[in-house]
């Protein structure tokens, strides 16, 4: 069954350092993908690092620039690059400039929430 979902029914997640729409998951009919649209504020550093225990994550910038800092190292972000993080590895994003960065996201699961582990800090991992 084709699921569409009009802009006026994305969902806003209350989430710690982020804002976070959900355009499409379980909740709107998918049964194996959650798309979300993620803005960081300048110089946020609300949410600890986090992993998916069983799912990858793609993520494109839309627009802006930051970091992603991981356990296999740092990567600078800039608008239009993609970056894929493997299910296991830790990683966290940040702005660090005076703008937003707006990203694009892709889980290959319907439903992220049980499937992530967050952290307070690196100093936890």
């Amino acid at each position: 069954m084709v699921v569409k979902v009009n802009s006026d029914k994305n969902i806003q997640l209350n989430l710690p350092g982020r804002n976070s729409t959900e355009l499409m998951s379980e909740v709107f009919g998918s049964k194996s993908t959650t798309v979300r649209i993620v803005e960081i504020g300048p110089e946020s550093s609300d949410r600890g690092p986090h992993f998916h225990d069983q799912f990858e994550e793609v993520i494109y910038v839309l627009e802006g620039s930051g970091f992603l800092k991981t356990s296999q190292g740092q990567f600078s972000l800039t608008t239009g690059d993609t970056v894929c993080i493997p299910a296991g590895v830790l990683h966290q994003t940040f702005n660090n400039v005076g703008e937003i960065i707006r990203l694009f996201c892709i889980f290959p699961i319907s439903q992220i929430k049980n499937g992530t582990t967050e952290l307070e800090s690196w100093n936890d991992a």
